[in-house]
């Protein structure tokens, strides 16, 4: 019985970075919520945070689908 192979643990790796752009973006995207108004900031500025927020989620699926796709090719 041998341990995990090397593209296990670059899956694993890949996996811990899509978790951690997951968390930062909601705390940061939170953040931008709830300071926005505090700040002054127009609408648009706001809305720009969320589009960056979008553009995390959207990325972390992506590569997320790419790990589910990897991990199912070398199942079988």
């Amino acid at each position: 019985m041998s341990g995990p192979s090397e593209q296990d643990k670059a899956l694993a790796r890949q996996s811990r970075v899509v978790g951690v752009v997951i968390a930062v973006t909601m705390l940061l995207w939170l953040g931008a919520q709830w300071a926005g108004p505090r700040l002054g900031l127009e609408a648009r500025y706001v809305f720009l945070f969320d589009l960056a927020a979008l553009a995390g989620f959207f990325w972390a699926l992506v590569v997320t689908y790419q790990i589910w796709r990897k991990r199912r090719d070398n199942e079988g």
